[in-house]
């Protein structure tokens, strides 16, 4: 089985700027992509960055030039540095990692709340 466990969330207000991190442990022979989604309160989840094992990344428009997905694969871990945050992107925050055990699927965190004060 695989867990994986999102941490770093808070209260800041606009402007500043927040560091999440996502653990996955369990039975992990590698990981694949690994990302961010976010879910604003009444509304749907949505990608926020992917990263691939390589490190290629990927961002939404709305992120773009203030977040940073980044990972380190021998720790399984994956963060998101954002910073210049708006009230905007307040939302529960998701990881999700898709993992080769002894199969391959996709496990998704528990979320981690991010609330941006004007």
């Amino acid at each position: 089985q695989v867990q994986v466990v999102e941490s770093g969330g808070g209260l800041v207000q606009a402007g500043g700027s927040l560091r999440l991190s996502c653990a996955a442990s369990g039975t992990i022979f590698s990981i694949n992509a690994m990302g961010w989604y976010r879910q604003p309160p009444g509304q749907q989840r949505e990608e926020v960055a992917t990263i691939a094992r390589g490190g290629t990344t990927n961002y939404a428009d709305s992120v773009k030039g203030r977040f940073t997905i980044s990972r380190d694969n021998a720790k399984n871990t994956v963060y998101l540095q954002m910073n210049s945050l708006k009230p905007e992107d307040t939302a529960v925050y998701y990881c999700n990692a898709d993992v080769s055990g002894w199969g391959r699927r996709t496990y998704w965190g528990q979320g981690t709340q991010v609330t941006v004060s004007s």
